[in-house]
């Protein structure tokens, strides 16, 4: 009886190990955090299942004003790998990236872009405008140093996050042209974006589009009536008919500037909400960088076409 009563304790030892082995080794993936979820959309698409990502920064967060809590700090000391947009974007987590460089592998992807394709704040040439995501082109720079840097520390894997990035740049030139085709249905008079920051030069540089924004290159920066009438002014003499506002940004300035050319006998519409800093829900086709940026297109043409 003792002896049956043992094989039956081995049996279920056994079918227990045999579980916790199903599907894997049972050993826990690599952790890759991001700051946003552009760059984590990046990180999933290009490894695949090989690893387990984590994005600080999740819908409707502003980058620019983004603050670590003490959660964040220690998903930021657990990850493998740390890889960030960098050019100023997620200003006030500076010093926690120059830390933590000196323990692990900390990736500013921005940074490595060359810095003729990066653009200047006009008004201060000084400063790198951070919004590289909205150039489909420079965006494959900075998302090829996501695939390198993944190779250089898992290289086991290297040819499949290699063929990973050859599918996605497929598909990110086939948005590159979908989009310039939309935007061609907008009259020329009426190619331009009025926004409540200055987010989007890239998406006007690469698509043959005007830009104009309320703030700055970061949410940070102050504005006052004066900025605010020369907007309005600006869209009474061109006869703008639209301006949109952002999933990460207060439309109180927006509002404002509706109601500055009501004033003046100028009807302004909301043309729709944009993702700029931030992108949808994860789950839903705007929590993807292709999906978040057709959005985008659809929102401005029907809007100004």
């Amino acid at each position: 009886m003792k002896k049956i009563l043992f094989l039956f304790i081995v049996a279920v030892l056994l079918v227990g190990c045999g579980n916790n082995n199903a599907g894997g080794s049972g050993e826990e993936k690599p952790l890759v955090v991001t700051t946003t979820g552009q760059i984590a959309d990046a990180v999933r698409i290009i490894a695949g299942d090989s690893v387990e990502v984590k994005s600080l920064m999740g819908p409707g967060v502003d980058p620019h004003l983004y603050k670590a809590t003490q959660g964040d700090l220690q998903v930021l000391e657990d990850a493998d790998i740390i890889f960030y947009n960098g050019l100023a974007l997620e200003g006030k987590m500076s010093d926690i990236f120059e830390k933590m460089q000196k323990a692990k592998s900390v990736v500013a992807i921005g940074e490595v872009v060359p810095k003729d394709r990066i653009l200047n704040d006009e008004a201060h040439p000084e400063l790198f405008d951070p919004h590289i995501w909205f150039d489909i082109e420079v965006w494959k720079l900075a998302t090829h140093e996501i695939t390198k840097s993944l190779t250089e520390e898992f290289s086991t894997d290297g040819d499949q996050f290699a063929e990973n990035e050859r599918k996605f740049f497929e598909e990110l030139d086939e948005l590159n042209g979908w989009t310039k085709e939309r935007i061609s249905e907008i009259p020329e008079e009426q190619r331009v974006l009025v926004t409540a920051h200055d987010a989007f030069n890239y998406f006007g540089e690469s698509n043959g589009m005007e830009v104009r924004g309320l703030q700055g290159l970061s949410t940070d920066a102050e504005y006052g009536l004066k900025d605010i009438q020369n907007i309005v002014n600006f869209l009474v003499e061109q006869n703008i008919k639209a301006v949109f506002i952002e999933s990460s940004v207060s439309d109180k300035a927006m509002n404002a500037v509706i109601e500055g050319a009501k004033e003046k006998g100028h009807t302004i519409q909301i043309g729709g909400e944009l993702y700029s800093d931030a992108m949808g829900a994860e789950g839903t086709e705007e929590g993807t960088y292709i999906g978040m940026y057709k959005h985008n297109v659809n929102t401005i043409v029907d809007s100004l076409k």
